[in-house]
């Protein structure tokens, strides 16, 4: 029997992928948010540099071995979607924002919940429930005629890559040579400080999450020729699958969890080993109504924001980048511009603060 057509494969092998991937992030610190706030001010970019390695990592394996048969990143819903720019641009704004006021995204909450703490625990479930509301509840509905009936239709063209796109153009088959191009350039930016060479640790953390996401396209593509049940085609990314690991927990469905949940749980139990093995395993809870209301409001813009725009730091960031989804570098433009304004909020008593301080420059 192939290994492909047992019905827990993408759950065990999300389970894996995601026990890696909480292990190497909290081993080394991995967060999008506290990268963001060093680079704006500390004037310290090895953060989103190890990041920006991650998704030019992913981007060139994923579409190597796409080129090689071995990946179908074509059927899944960020290429095969229509391109819902104000869903792209609202809710990377909110998600930008939630994250600020959280202090980390929904991906470095489950890293935080490893390790104990339970601020993390009551964001990812407000996030839960407001992407469950986004996705089929209330708030859907506001998001079908906001956002879902204004997308750009480019099934004709091939769809919303920007491999895709040009090949259409040019009438010749330029994906693999986009991403080798866009991930060349974004190698040679990350690479282009002279001290972040020397940061071992941050470049073996970014080359191996990077390949963890390629890891996931690979298995839900091999899952997808090989099974006879429907497999939705995913690498990564933590808001629906934060929804789906609550629901999975709570109800029987009839469904076996698929390969989003295996990851969610996975980098629980692989943050909380880390934590175990560093001994830093903290019970940490809210200081006083004012911290909670914050947390509340944040998973909640996080949740309803990271529907809206069809993924998360990591979902459309790096995920969204392997597979050369042209809606990936619009949602990552509004999630940091909402991370900046949410910033601006917290440290300097209003989000225009943000514009003021537009001429802080970051490290080169």
């Amino acid at each position: 029997m192939n290994i492909a057509t047992h019905p827990w494969f993408l759950a065990l092998a999300g389970l894996g992928a995601g026990v890696l991937l909480g292990f190497v992030a909290r081993a080394n610190h991995f967060c999008t948010m506290s990268a963001l706030e060093r680079m704006w001010y500390a004037n310290d970019s090895r953060g989103v540099r190890t990041w920006m390695l991650a998704a030019a990592t992913a981007l060139i394996a994923t579409q190597s071995l796409q080129a090689a048969g071995m990946v179908d990143t074509a059927s899944s819903f960020y290429i095969h979607s229509s391109f819902a720019w104000v869903g792209a641009i609202a809710g990377g704004l909110a998600f930008g924002f939630g994250m600020a006021l959280v202090g980390t995204c929904s991906f470095g909450a489950l890293v935080r919940l490893g390790g104990g703490s339970l601020r993390s625990l009551i964001v990812l479930v407000i996030l839960g429930l407001a992407a469950m509301s986004a996705q089929k509840g209330l708030i859907a509905q506001a998001r079908v005629a906001l956002s879902d009936n204004h997308a750009i239709d480019l099934s004709d063209k091939g769809g919303q890559s920007l491999g895709a796109l040009a090949s259409f153009w040019s009438d010749h088959d330029l994906s693999l040579a986009v991403a080798l191009v866009a991930g060349l350039g974004l190698l040679g930016w990350v690479f282009r400080d002279r001290r972040y060479r020397g940061q071992r640790g941050s470049i073996l953390t970014g080359i191996a999450i990077g390949l963890i996401v390629t890891f996931g396209w690979w298995a839900t593509s091999y899952a997808t020729e090989h099974s006879f049940e429907v497999v939705q085609i995913e690498a990564g990314s933590f808001v629906v699958p934060v929804a789906d690991t609550m629901l999975h927990a709570i109800t029987f469905t009839g469904v076996v969890p698929d390969y989003g949940v295996g990851l969610v749980l996975g980098v629980i139990v692989g943050a909380a080993a880390c934590a175990a093995w560093k001994r830093d395993v903290r019970w940490e809870a809210c200081d006083d109504a004012r911290e909670l209301g914050r947390h509340l409001a944040g998973g909640a813009l996080m949740g309803i924001g990271g529907v809206f725009a069809m993924g998360c730091t990591i979902g459309q960031g790096i995920t969204g980048i392997s597979a050369l989804a042209i809606s990936a570098p619009l949602v990552l433009a509004s999630i940091f511009l909402g991370a900046r304004l949410g910033l601006a909020y917290l440290i300097e008593g209003s989000p225009l603060g943000a514009f003021r301080a537009l001429d802080r420059q970051p490290a080169e």
